[in-house]
């Protein structure tokens, strides 16, 4: 374990006062990083450095941003053990939850790379003669990019590569359960070569985290923000957002359906499920949180679905033996589940398999039978303890997996390929798979959710829609009439 610094205007720098804060493991309480506790004066300093060095930056070409986007995937990619290392350290995540993370986040980054040529405006006809008139998209200036630590170096990595490729310098908050995960993300891009304050990183004292955000979301350069995180955080960020008038893009949490309709490959909808409830221990905004499935193959689901999530390996992630769920993020989401299972087993849940855990290692967890009435029914668990609600037909199950707050990810498992897009077409939310689990991300593809789960899109196109300014401009090319 060694001390951790910031990067602004291309120097690693500490805090105001040398001030520093701990992350500890979950699993044993050890010092997992020792990072710099940034005040506001930091924040705002980070800002400017990136402000003076958009100056520049926003005039390069494609060719230099992708170049410069390719050098830092490879460097990225390069980094995997430490990035597996430091996960398990920091948030008790397993070789394979990190590995993808380092896998899918060096994509995203060439995904940004390829951006570059496609940021496209468009000719427009204009009812003036002679009036050459042009929506342009231009870079929007600095972008504060806020990062979760449950999948720590995809989501770091989607904060800032489309606003580069796009011509913006960003400043990376990284998350004080994960500051190390995320500092490593920007020694890729610093190795790649980027010029000095085109990205830049800040960490902070988990107290100090209002503050610090509110400092940056108020200086005149950041012209974007984008925040990946819980509810009732996102909604303390719009409202910061609001309060200065900076468009933001925030994608919260989920408490996302798999609806299973009567004629599913039950095969198949036992491993989609498998992957989506218990993937990095069900810590994914995508997880899934509500098995939807048709009382008439619900006894045969449930009893090979219970087979399935009973192998799953569980252990400690920094131990040789590969596991699937390592340790959650610490003891309030114990606590949080153990709470939400008391609740679902008092009012008539049937408990499956799993059960409350004591540590964070937490072991797959099933309830059946799971009603309205039940809070494990609305909440988001953000754990390995997931619900299972039976359903009498199509209509049900639709009415079932739009009752609830967010809107993210969904899936259905049907055997009728068109009943089940229809279905699919029904579900309020963002992201919808048909016969594939809640848990997929491409980085070429529109990522964002309704409803509780946020707005606006990550991903391809879509991201630079989000992280650039789109302008009217005209040329007058012949004398121009006017009435007086």
């Amino acid at each position: 374990m060694s001390d951790l610094s910031m990067l602004i205007n291309g120097l690693k720098v500490t805090a105001e006062n040398h001030a520093m804060f701990e992350r500890r493991n979950p699993l044993d309480g050890s010092v997992a990083t020792r990072a710099p506790a940034a005040s506001a004066a930091d924040a705002v300093l980070a800002v400017e450095a990136a402000a003076e060095a958009f100056k520049s930056w926003s005039q390069t070409g494609p060719s230099e941003r992708r170049a410069l986007l390719l050098k830092a995937a490879d460097a990225l990619e390069a980094k995997t053990p430490d990035f597996i290392a430091a996960m398990a350290a920091e948030t008790g995540a397993s070789a394979m939850w990190a590995g993808f993370n380092v896998h899918l986040a060096a994509g995203m980054i060439r995904e940004a790379a390829g951006l570059t040529t496609q940021v496209a405006g468009e000719v427009i006809p204009s009812d003036v003669p002679g009036s050459l008139a042009m929506a342009v998209r231009q870079p929007a200036g600095v972008v504060l990019g806020i990062a979760p630590w449950n999948a720590p170096v995809i989501l770091g990595v989607r904060a800032i590569a489309t606003p580069l490729a796009c011509g913006n310098t960003v400043v990376m908050k990284g998350s004080e359960n994960s500051p190390h995960t995320h500092q490593l993300i920007i020694e890729s891009f610093q190795d790649a070569g980027f010029p000095a304050g085109v990205v830049n990183y800040i960490t902070n004292a988990p107290a100090d985290a209002g503050t610090v955000v509110e400092a940056m979301v108020a200086h005149p350069a950041v012209r974007r923000v984008n925040f990946t995180g819980s509810t009732r955080v996102g909604k303390i960020i719009a409202l910061t957002c609001a309060k200065y008038l900076k468009p933001v893009v925030l994608e919260l949490g989920g408490k996302a359906p798999m609806v299973i309709l009567d004629d599913a490959n039950i095969d198949d909808a036992v491993n989609g499920a498998a992957f989506g409830c218990f993937a990095n221990s069900g810590q994914i905004c995508m997880s899934t949180e509500r098995i939807i499935v048709d009382q008439k193959i619900a006894d045969a689901f449930v009893k090979k679905f219970v087979a399935k999530a009973t192998a799953l390996p569980l252990g400690d992630p920094r131990k040789p033996d590969p596991v699937v769920l390592g340790s959650v993020i610490g003891m309030s989401t114990v606590e949080h589940c153990n709470a939400l299972i008391d609740d679902a087993l008092a009012q008539g849940a049937k408990l499956l398999c799993g059960g409350k855990a004591t540590s964070t290692l937490m072991p797959a967890t099933l309830l059946d039978h799971v009603t309205p009435a039940m809070k494990i029914y609305h909440e988001e668990t953000f754990g390995p303890v997931k619900a299972i609600v039976r359903v009498n037909g199509v209509e049900e199950a639709v009415a079932c997996a739009n009752d609830n707050e967010y809107g993210l990810s969904a899936a259905v498992f049907g055997g009728d390929i068109a009943r089940a897009f229809n279905v699919a077409r029904r579900i309020d939310s963002g992201i919808c798979h048909v016969n594939g689990p809640t848990v997929h991300d491409e980085a070429q593809m529109p990522f964002g959710g309704v409803k509780g789960s946020g707005i606006g899109r990550f991903g391809g196109r879509a991201g630079v829609h989000e992280f650039t300014e789109l302008r009217w401009i005209t040329l007058q090319t012949t004398p121009r009439h006017y009435p007086f």
